[in-house]
Parts: C-alpha cells; sequence; structure tokens
C-alpha cells in the first residue's frame, strides 16, 4: 500500500488506541504488558506511540500511575482514573454512534416524503 493510503488507517486507528488504553487500563497494568495485550486485541501500537500517549492521558488526568519498586525492576502501573471512565464511556458512546451512521451508509437512502 502506499503512504498516503497507509497515513489515513494510521489516523482513524489512534483515537481507537486511547480508548482502548482506557478501557484495558481500568485494571492496574504497566506500558510493555499493555503494549503486548492491544497487539492481542488488533491494535496495533507501537512502544514510540504509546509511552508518549500515557504521558499525555496522565497529565490530561485520564489515567494515574505509580511505581511499583518491589522487584529488581521498578516499574510504572497505570489505572484509568474517574475522569478517565468518564472520558471512555463518552468515547465508547460516540463509537457506537459512528459506527451506525457507518454501516446505514450501505443501506438504501431514504425518501424525501
Amino acid at each position: 500500500m502506499d503512504q498516503e493510503f497507509d497515513a489515513h488507517l494510521q489516523e482513524l486507528r489512534r483515537g481507537t488506541v486511547v480508548l482502548a488504553c482506557l478501557r484495558l487500563l481500568r485494571e492496574p497494568g504497566y506500558g510493555y504488558a499493555l503494549l503486548e495485550e492491544l497487539g492481542r486485541r488488533g491494535f496495533g501500537a507501537e512502544a514510540n506511540t504509546l509511552y508518549p500517549l500515557l504521558r499525555r492521558l496522565e497529565k490530561q488526568g485520564y489515567l494515574t500511575s505509580e511505581w511499583n519498586t518491589d522487584e529488581a525492576r521498578p516499574r510504572k502501573f497505570y489505572r484509568t482514573s474517574p475522569d478517565g471512565d468518564r472520558l471512555a464511556a463518552a468515547l465508547s458512546a460516540d463509537w457506537a454512534a459512528l459506527s451506525a451512521s457507518l454501516s446505514s451508509l450501505d443501506d438504501p437512502a431514504p425518501e424525501e416524503g
């Protein structure tokens, strides 16, 4: 596929990764595990995209974080905040409405009456 085509696909998927992160992080998780889970669930994301996204969502108040230093290698765990839960609900509702609207484009146009 050409670069322009790929750019459109990437643009469409960008917002879905935000929603997927907010929903997956209802249970605490760290970056690398989240990256793997996103991949398993069909949300291809790269580390150089995910980590800045996590930091941005945390700065905006949609995620909280804490360091786990119990293991040999400290890890930063993220969790969706109450504001993040509200955002995820709004994004999910909007996604469902957009999906229904897109599906309706396959139906014949309604007649004006």
